[in-house]
C-alpha cells in the first residue's frame, strides 16, 4: 500500500479505463419502433364538413381559452392549484425524477475524501523480540470505490429506464391535469344545469300558486267546481316536489364540485342560465387519429413505458456478460501524525475487478424473460390505450352531432308544448273543455321544459368530454402544470 509508484501511472489508469468505458460500451437493450396504429386512419360520422375553417384544435387551445365562463375558470384554477389526487401524481413525478437522478449518477465514479487514525500496543509475549510494541497507522487519500466501468451497457440501460419512467410519469400527471379540468367543466355544468332547471321549478310553483289563489276564490262564489281546485292542487303540489328535489340534488352536486376543486369555491345560490352554448365554448376540430399519438398525455405516457421496458431488456441482457469494477484511492499514509504529509508518504491502491457469473440458477435467464414480457405487456397496454382514446373521441363526436339535433327537436317540442298549454287554458276559460286537460299540459310542458336544459347540458358536456379525449387541458400559467426538463 505505501510503495511509491509514479502519480502519473494512475492517473494514466484512470484515464485508460474512463476512455474504454466511453468507447467501448455496446447498448444491448433491442431497437426500438412504435406499434402500428391499431385504429382506423380517420374518425367516422365527425360533422366536421359543415364547420368554418378557423376552427381550431384541442391540442393548440389552452383551457383558458376554450372554457370562457370566468367563473368556471376561476374554479379549474383553484382546482389545477388544491385538487389533492392532482398533487398526489406531482409528486410521484417527483419522486419518478428522483429515482431517475440516482440511476443517472451511477454512470460516473463515486469520489470521496476520507481520513483515518489508529494506534495500537502488541504485548511482548506476541512479539519475537518479547518487548511490547507500540505502533500507529494515520492515512488520509481521495478515491473511488466499485464504479462499474459500463462496457455492455448495462448501467446505461438502467438509466435510460428510469428516465423512460420518469418522463411517463411526468405525462401521467398531464393526464390528470386534463381529466381534472373536464371534470370540474363537467361539475360545473350540471350545477348550472340544476340552477336552471330550479329557476323553472320555482317560476312554475309562484306560477301556480297565483293560479291556485285565484281558483280558491273562484270555488268559494261557486264559479268552479272542488275537483278543479283540487286539480290545481296538484299541479303546485307536483312543481313544489320538483323544487325540493332539485333543491336536494343541487347541494349534493356543490359538495362535489368543492371536493374536486379541493377549496372554497365561492359558489352563488342560484347562477343565471346559460343562454349561449357557443359563448361557453367553442367548436373544435378532431383531426385524425394519428394527431392523438402527441396530444394525449395517456398515449405519451404509455409509449414511455414500452420504451422504458425495451430498456430493461437491455440491462437484463447485459447482465449476462462481465462486470468491470473499479475501487482506488491515492493519499499519504505514515505511522506517526506529524509525518503524515512528509515526503515520502504518498501512499495509493488500484483495485480493478471482474466478475463473471457461472451458474446463477437461472436467476438471469429469468430476469430477462421476465423483461420481455413486461415489454410485451407495456405494447398491450400501449395499443389498449390509443383504442380507448379512439373510441372516447369517437363518442365524443357522435354525442356532439346527435346531441345539437337532440336540443333542436327539444326546442320545437317545448314551444308546441306551450302552445298546446295556452289553448288548453283558453279551453277551460271558455267552457269548451274539462281542466284536466289543462293540468296535462302544464305537466307536460314542465317536463319539456326540464328536458331541453338537460339536453343543452349533455351537449355542453359532450364539448368538453371532446376536449379532453383530443388532448386540451394542460395549456396554462399554473404552478402544478410545469414541466420540469429532466
Amino acid at each position: 500500500m505505501r510503495a511509491s509508484t509514479p502519480r502519473a501511472a494512475i492517473g494514466s489508469a484512470c484515464t485508460l479505463a474512463l476512455t474504454l468505458m466511453l468507447a467501448g460500451c455496446a447498448g444491448m437493450a433491442p431497437g426500438y419502433a412504435p406499434p402500428p396504429l391499431p385504429v382506423p386512419a380517420a374518425y367516422a360520422d365527425t360533422g366536421e364538413a359543415a364547420m368554418p375553417g378557423d376552427v381550431r384544435s384541442a391540442a393548440s387551445t389552452a383551457w383558458r381559452d376554450y372554457f370562457a365562463d370566468p367563473q368556471l375558470q376561476a374554479l379549474i384554477a383553484l382546482a389545477l392549484d388544491h385538487n389533492r389526487d392532482l398533487r398526489l401524481m406531482v409528486l410521484h413525478a417527483d419522486e419518478a425524477r428522483a429515482a431517475y437522478g440516482i440511476q443517472r449518477a451511477d454512470l460516473l465514479p463515486t469520489i470521496g475524501l476520507s481520513a483515518s487514525g489508529a494506534r495500537s500496543r502488541v504485548p511482548g509475549d506476541l512479539n519475537v523480540t518479547g518487548r511490547p510494541v507500540v505502533g500507529g497507522d494515520y492515512e488520509v487519500g481521495v478515491g473511488l470505490s466499485s464504479w462499474e466501468l459500463d462496457f455492455w451497457g448495462r448501467v446505461s440501460s438502467l438509466k435510460d429506464a428510469a428516465l423512460e419512467n420518469y418522463l411517463a410519469s411526468e405525462e401521467a400527471r398531464r393526464a390528470a391535469t386534463v381529466h381534472l379540468v373536464a371534470q370540474v367543466a363537467d361539475a360545473y355544468l350540471a350545477l348550472r344545469e340544476l340552477d336552471e332547471r330550479l329557476a323553472i321549478a320555482q317560476q312554475t310553483v309562484a306560477s301556480r300558486r297565483e293560479s291556485l289563489r285565484i281558483f280558491r276564490r273562484r270555488e268559494q262564489v261557486g264559479a268552479t267546481s272542488r275537483l278543479d281546485l283540487l286539480q290545481v292542487e296538484t299541479l303546485v303540489t307536483q312543481a313544489r316536489s320538483l323544487q325540493v328535489q332539485l333543491m336536494q340534488s343541487r347541494a349534493a352536486q356543490a359538495h362535489a364540485l368543492a371536493l374536486l376543486v379541493g377549496a372554497d369555491a365561492g359558489l352563488p345560490a342560484l347562477a343565471p342560465p346559460l343562454r349561449d352554448d357557443a359563448a361557453v365554448m367553442p367548436e373544435l376540430r378532431a383531426g385524425l387519429p394519428s394527431d392523438l399519438l402527441s396530444a394525449r398525455p395517456d398515449i405519451v405516457a404509455a409509449e414511455h413505458q414500452l420504451k422504458a421496458a425495451h430498456a430493461s431488456i437491455g440491462a437484463a441482457r447485459a447482465a449476462f456478460f462481465p462486470r468491470v469494477m473499479l475501487t482506488g484511492s491515492l493519499g499519504s499514509a505514515s505511522a506517526e501524525l506529524d509525518g503524515l504529509f512528509a515526503s515520502g508518504s504518498r501512499a495509493w491502491t488500484f483495485v480493478p475487478s471482474v466478475s463473471l457469473p457461472l451458474f446463477d440458477a437461472g436467476r438471469n435467464r429469468a430476469a430477462l424473460d421476465l423483461a420481455e414480457v413486461r415489454r410485451e405487456l407495456a405494447v398491450a397496454n400501449y395499443e389498449k390505450t390509443v383504442q380507448t382514446a379512439f373510441r372516447e373521441v369517437a363518442d365524443a363526436l357522435s354525442a356532439r352531432q346527435r346531441l345539437a339535433e337532440q336540443v333542436g327537436v327539444q326546442q320545437e317540442a317545448r314551444a308546441a308544448q306551450a302552445e298546446r298549454a295556452r289553448l288548453a287554458k283558453l279551453r277551460y276559460d271558455n267552457g269548451a273543455a274539462a281542466f284536466l286537460e289543462v293540468l296535462d299540459a302544464q305537466r307536460d310542458l314542465l317536463s319539456a321544459e326540464q328536458q331541453l336544459v338537460q339536453t343543452r347540458r349533455a351537449l355542453l358536456s359532450a364539448r368538453v368530454g371532446l376536449y379532453a379525449a383530443l388532448g386540451g387541458g394542460t395549456q396554462a400559467s399554473s404552478s402544478t402544470e410545469s414541466t420540469p426538463t429532466p
